[in-house]
């Protein structure tokens, strides 16, 4: 993990890759609870008989349920000593899903710091991610988020 003293700290990384996250391991618990959570309960996410027989060999996560793990991400990969008041996702600029994240695989995301503009608000990141799986070549996918860090 990448400790940062402060905001400036951080905002002095602008281009760099911050580091990587933990492993974590996609099990169909998770996925049937992504599923329920957003009534999305689509065979190839939740019915392993079925889904072995379908394109993929097993179930898989909802490109979203992979999405919705940055935000848990990002303190493994890196922390302010001096936190902002607050931080508060803004969006997202980019997100391609490129490959299925079967059950059981495990995924981690790697972050890069890549801009940083000062508005009336507060400093608005945004931020580079690539959700890898692990023993693939292809990332599950690349996202570019947008986070407004508040003085």
């Amino acid at each position: 993990m990448r400790r940062f003293a402060d905001v400036a700290a951080l905002v002095a990384a602008q281009g760099e890759h911050l580091g990587h996250s933990e492993w974590h391991t996609i099990d169909q618990d998770r996925i049937d609870l992504f599923a329920d959570a957003t009534d999305d309960h689509q065979w190839i996410h939740v019915d392993a008989e079925r889904a072995a027989q379908g394109p993929f060999g097993a179930t898989i996560a909802h490109g979203f349920l992979s999405l919705s793990l940055l935000p848990a991400f990002g303190p493994e990969v890196y922390t302010l000593d001096k936190p902002p008041a607050m931080g508060i996702n803004y969006g997202l600029n980019k997100v391609r899903f490129l490959q299925p994240v079967t059950v059981g695989s495990r995924v981690r995301d790697g972050i890069e710091l890549t801009e940083v503009k000062e508005t009336p608000k507060g400093l608005l990141l945004t931020m580079g991610h690539r959700v890898e799986i692990e023993d693939e070549e292809r990332p599950a996918l690349i996202a570019e988020t947008l986070s407004l860090l508040v003085p």
